[in-house]
């Protein structure tokens, strides 16, 4: 538990409490080491540890969604449930396979979407899907249509669409058909926001003070033979800066 704690202060040290963790997603297949098979009882003993080691750290607001793959796989992942008092959320990644599974099937298959849905229902969940997409059908946008309105239909509190081939609809070119579908769905949607229940105070008016003139940011300094790679405003938060590749890297490495 040491592992996860240490994580646990990480991100409250980060300024993100509030992170949902995808704590051993499709533990009920056999891909990943963290995986529920053969000994149920043992894996739901292993979340509740690290649910309780992190949320002992002082600061934290985690949310720890459970997140089966969608279907029956090598265990059925109700077997698999750790309990309310350490789940906020039940969340299933979704893709669309087997090939020729129609979504329909995907809905009703045992442990399918309608399963996952009335399981987080029983239990007061919220529901999620962290991993959702296309896959074994190709560019199927009768599936990318009906899963945007399943969801449209039962709230999930988030989802990700993977968006790399063969499973996305933005940077991967493979499914036009499909990423015209969920750009005409999502295009020019207005959805409320939700509103605080709890009043915000306001703020104490600020004395005037003698304005200043501003100052020219210094431009920024590139070391010589080095182009700046632009990773995005989030990535370079976390790594504290931009990052460079310098142009003779292959002569210095060898």
């Amino acid at each position: 538990t040491h592992h996860f704690r240490r994580l646990a202060q990480r991100l409250v040290e980060l300024e993100v409490p509030d992170t949902v963790i995808v704590l051993g997603w499709e533990m009920n297949g056999i891909t990943y080491t963290h995986r529920c098979g053969p000994d149920p009882e043992a894996w739901k003993k292993y979340w509740n540890r690290i649910v309780t080691a992190m949320r002992a750290v002082p600061g934290q607001k985690f949310r720890f969604d459970f997140t089966p793959s969608r279907g029956r796989d090598a265990v059925p992942w109700t077997r698999c449930y750790p309990g309310d008092d350490t789940v906020d959320i039940i969340g299933m990644d979704s893709y669309d396979q087997p090939s020729g599974l129609s979504f329909d099937q995907q809905v009703t298959e045992p442990y399918g979407l309608r399963e996952h849905v009335d399981f987080a229902k029983a239990h007061g969940k919220p529901i999620s899907y962290p991993e959702w997409g296309l896959f074994r059908n190709g560019d199927n946008s009768e599936y990318m249509r009906r899963m945007l309105a399943w969801m449209d239909e039962h709230k999930p509190l988030y989802n990700t669409l993977t968006d790399y081939c063969p499973h996305g609809v933005w940077q991967c070119g493979n499914n036009p058909k499909s990423s015209e579908v969920y750009r005409s769905v999502l295009f020019g949607r207005t959805d409320p926001v939700t509103e605080p229940t709890k009043p915000v105070e306001p703020t104490k008016p600020v004395e005037p003070t003698t304005p200043v003139e501003p100052t020219t940011p210094p431009e920024p300094t590139t070391p010589a033979n080095c182009s700046p790679l632009d990773l995005g405003d989030w990535v370079e938060y976390w790594l504290g800066g931009k990052l460079c590749l310098r142009f003779d890297w292959w002569s210095r490495s060898r």
